[in-house]
């Protein structure tokens, strides 16, 4: 394995490359390190390593899309030279889309296809109150709530303050996100849930048909906002039939 600036690659010759976002606060190589085991063997799992988190943990994580998506088409330029597809949950899904559009006004190669994950299609407002400028204890409450966070780390002191800066950059990035109109893509999206996030109902993702001139598909799974982990064997049984 590979651990590049911006990746995790362990393929020299994939036939498709799937680069997999992570959630507000998570690490991608942590979250999607065992797909490469269960995807098909020419599909090349790369999770994208964002500043703050994991291996660039002593970066400063980014608190705005406009700032980090056209990093991310340069750094991820020289592994899209094969098909490639994106992945992302939560705040990932919404950097994916936006790296779609930065790859499209840039004239490069698209990905062929996007899944999204417990995400609302980005033209829909926010229903719920920003967290990410909540004092300490007010924001540590909302953390728990919202699910995600490991409690081992809520109860930790010192854990807490090393990964706070990244939770509220995190929440800043998508909080703050404004979205802007601009033509649909011509590439299938492929849209997963769960089915008793109350955040994101399936109304919400159903709207992402807005962003494609193909028809979409989507699937709900068994689970709240963070299904993906409980029910990541059912939702890998749904992604491998795009690679057939």
């Amino acid at each position: 394995m590979t651990n590049t600036p911006w990746i995790v690659s362990n393929q020299s010759h994939p036939s498709n490359r799937l680069f997999c976002f992570p959630y507000a606060g998570g690490g991608a190589n942590s979250i999607y390190r065992t797909w490469q085991q269960i995807l098909p063997p020419g599909v090349e799992v790369c999770p994208v390593l964002l500043p703050g988190r994991e291996m660039k943990l002593q970066q400063p994580a980014y608190t705005d899309t406009a700032a980090l998506v056209p990093q991310l088409a340069q750094q991820l330029l020289p592994y899209m030279n094969v098909p490639f597809q994106f992945f992302g949950h939560s705040m990932g899904a919404l950097l994916s889309f936006e790296l779609t559009r930065e790859l499209r006004r840039q004239r490069l190669t698209l990905p062929t296809r996007l899944f999204v994950s417990a995400h609302r299609a980005p033209q829909l407002p926010r229903r719920s109150e920003p967290v990410h400028s909540q004092p300490d204890a007010e924001f540590i409450h909302s953390l728990r709530t919202l699910g995600g966070t490991p409690e081992a780390v809520l109860q930790n002191e010192e854990l807490l303050q090393l990964f706070l800066p990244t939770l509220r950059a995190d929440f800043t990035l998508c909080e703050t996100y404004n979205y802007q109109p601009e033509e649909p893509f011509n590439l299938p999206i492929a849209v997963f849930g769960g089915q008793t996030d109350k955040d994101i109902p399936a109304s919400d993702l159903a709207a992402w048909q807005a962003q494609s001139t193909r028809p979409i598909t989507q699937q709900m799974f068994q689970g709240g906002h963070f299904y993906l982990h409980n029910q990541q064997a059912q939702l890998l049984q749904a992604i491998q039939p795009y690679y057939r």
